[in-house]
């Protein structure tokens, strides 16, 4: 697909901007091409514009201070993750309700000021989200409390992430033995469901058609959008390939080499 110049001015002229984080702004600890031009010039265009991350573990706060520790100044308001989106999601569902929680103090702090309270004894949800403490234990427990009647949610529904170390398991990976043992399906509200993307474009008060989703992942970011029906744009930045595009039913609106190139 080659990018017109009308291709770019629509982008241009876009007053929302939703936007993936890694593969499209870093990988890992390093700021990737065209991130802080990108990042600058919606600062001077007044342009609304949310971070979004599938991830549970980092609070807006940490985030803030990780691209902060890269180079780009942004405040925290400008982020969003899954863990605020199933927070949301649950109180809107069951306010004040109670959880059992397998995952980080994103989730965890997420929750709190959600208004639900932590439960191991006879919770409305189980939630799990990204952990470094998952246990037997903890696993155990949670395929217990489901058993008894508690409702299964996902932060995302992402398998595997990169790392550092190479490839860590998701939020799908640690979830599936508890959907396996119980008979029970997860119920996921990160990218791809468009709730997410529903949420995101509330907090910044934006409508679908005056938005865009940026992202690197056509298996998230771009369904997402597309089942949102706000346009999108893949960055090649990231995950997905120029030569994996044609592998997937749908496509991108548009298509570039990284978030800077459309300036």
């Amino acid at each position: 697909m080659n990018m017109t110049t009308r291709d770019i001015e629509t982008i241009r002229n876009k007053q929302g901007f939703i936007c993936d984080m890694d593969g499209v702004l870093y990988h890992g600890n390093r700021l990737l091409p065209g991130a802080r031009e990108f990042v600058a010039w919606l600062r001077q265009e007044k342009k609304q514009f949310l971070f979004l991350t599938n991830s549970s573990e980092r609070s807006p706060k940490e985030l803030d201070q990780k691209l902060a520790r890269l180079g780009i100044d942004v405040s925290e308001e400008h982020f969003y993750t899954s863990a605020l989106s199933t927070a949301a999601f649950l109180k809107s569902q069951s306010p004040g309700g109670s959880a059992f929680v397998i995952g980080e103090a994103g989730l965890i702090n997420a929750l709190y000021d959600a208004g639900f309270s932590m439960n191991n004894v006879n919770p409305d949800y189980v939630v799990v989200g990204e952990s470094h403490s998952y246990t037997f234990d903890t696993l155990q427990k949670a395929i217990n409390l489901v058993l008894n009647g508690a409702r299964l949610i996902g932060t995302n529904p992402d398998v595997s992430g990169p790392a550092e170390v190479g490839i860590v398991p998701g939020t799908g990976s640690l979830i599936a033995p508890i959907e396996l043992a119980t008979g029970s399906k997860a119920y996921f509200v990160g990218k791809p469901n468009p709730l997410m993307m529903r949420h995101a474009l509330k907090k910044l008060g934006c409508r679908r058609e005056e938005s865009i989703i940026i992202g690197d992942r056509m298996d998230t970011d771009i369904i997402a959008g597309i089942e949102s029906e706000i346009d999108t744009l893949l960055v090649l930045s990231g995950v997905t390939s120029r030569d994996e595009i044609a592998e997937f039913a749908y496509s991108p609106h548009f298509i570039l080499d990284n978030v800077g190139a459309f300036l």
